[in-house]
């Protein structure tokens, strides 16, 4: 009997590409979330996180439950 081989497919960004943010994901960035925490961060210290078009909402619920200001823009 043959064995089977299993395929896996995954959307994967290129090295070259930024990746999205969220744990795990490999996917390509297509959106910027600037934000950051006012209880520590002066108004011009800003972070960023990159999110694909699959984690772009569940990170920045994340971060609006915080009451962290976020601003999302495309990449």
């Amino acid at each position: 009997m043959a064995a089977r081989r299993l395929i896996v497919w995954s959307v994967s960004a290129p090295d070259d590409v930024p990746q999205c943010s969220a744990k795990g994901c490999r996917a390509p960035a297509t959106w910027t979330l600037s934000w950051r925490n006012p209880r520590i961060h002066t108004a011009d210290r800003v972070k960023q996180w990159l999110a694909c078009d699959e984690h772009r909402g569940p990170l920045a619920d994340f971060l609006t439950r915080r009451d962290f200001p976020l601003e999302v823009t495309p990449r």
